[in-house]
């Protein structure tokens, strides 16, 4: 088993969100950055652990904690010419993007990003390091 960190905006998909989705899942996609979609692609599996961490909102932290609960899939997404993540050069043929589903364990106490970054252990964490846009 791995452990992941995958961000989103609460205003797009909130912990919230996972735990009163149908099944407690919901589809990750939207993902168009390589590295990530690598990550989601190569190294994600069923059964993996996720920390759930709210980005770009008041207060930036860990809100939940995700399982992994499908393999990687095409994001159609990618297909969908009115989708904000559409990608012309994408076909069923050859997608380029990837889903996995996320499966809501639990809602936790929010650690924040400040409390995060007040750990020596974590200095090296991509997720702490300024200006870092990775989701996965």
């Amino acid at each position: 088993m791995r452990y992941w960190l995958m961000k989103s905006e609460p205003d797009e998909v909130s912990i919230d969100d996972v735990l009163a989705a149908p099944g407690r899942t919901l589809p990750w996609f939207g993902v168009r950055n390589y590295q990530a979609r690598n990550f989601m692609r190569d190294g994600m599996q069923k059964g993996d652990l996720v920390l759930f961490y709210h980005s770009s909102c008041a207060e930036p932290g860990i809100a939940g904690i995700v399982e992994i609960a499908s393999g990687a899939y095409p994001d159609a997404t990618q297909f969908e010419p009115d989708s904000p993540y559409y990608d012309p050069k994408a076909t069923p043929q050859q997608p380029r993007w990837i889903s996995v589903d996320v499966k809501a364990v639990r809602k936790t106490r929010l650690l924040s990003l400040k409390q995060l970054r007040s750990y020596p252990e974590l200095e090296s964490m991509r997720l702490l390091a300024k200006g870092s846009r990775l989701s996965v």
